[in-house]
């Protein structure tokens, strides 16, 4: 099984607000980046994404080390926590719906897919692959025209259709 090293990050501009995700891929001598920006969106869900996009790339099953410096993303992994909620019908154990269910769906199958192993690493500490994702995302989040987080202003419809019904 080849083995991956995916370093992410995800970064916002307001929380809600205009966001990007970098992720940097090296498989051997070989180093990929991707990034994006969306117009409105939060840093939750950037740094979830920026793992999605990068494990999206891959072709074949892979070991794969997402290192981040998400305690958000890093501890729900490691806590298995989607598989958790999932089972839950996506609800906190102390009640209330989980934030970004369409991301953690898709992890879900990309986590059944590859072998997975997350590590934190401290942000803006000088680590050289978290450095180079955080400059990937920032710069996602500035570019003009960026396109909507379709799964973020799905949610937010849901949150305010649901206050109505109580009003």
């Amino acid at each position: 099984m080849q083995e991956v090293s995916l370093y992410t990050d995800g970064a916002c501009s307001g929380n809600p607000g205009p966001g990007g995700y970098g992720t940097v891929m090296i498989f051997g001598a070989h180093r990929r980046e991707l990034s994006a920006g969306f117009f409105r969106t939060t840093n939750n869900r950037m740094e979830v994404m920026a793992v999605i996009a990068g494990l999206g790339e891959l072709k074949r099953p892979c070991k794969v080390n997402v290192c981040s410096d998400s305690k958000y993303l890093v501890d729900s992994m490691n806590g298995n926590w989607p598989l958790k909620w999932k089972a839950r019908a996506w609800k906190k154990v102390g009640g209330g719906r989980v934030e970004n269910v369409d991301l953690w769906e898709q992890m879900i199958v990309l986590a059944d897919r590859h072998q997975l192993s997350f590590q934190w690493v401290k942000g803006h500490a000088g680590h050289e692959e978290n450095e180079a994702c955080d400059q990937l995302a920032v710069a996602a989040s500035l570019q003009k025209n960026l396109p909507s987080d379709i799964g973020y202003e799905e949610a937010e419809t849901r949150k305010k259709a649901q206050i109505h019904l109580f009003d």
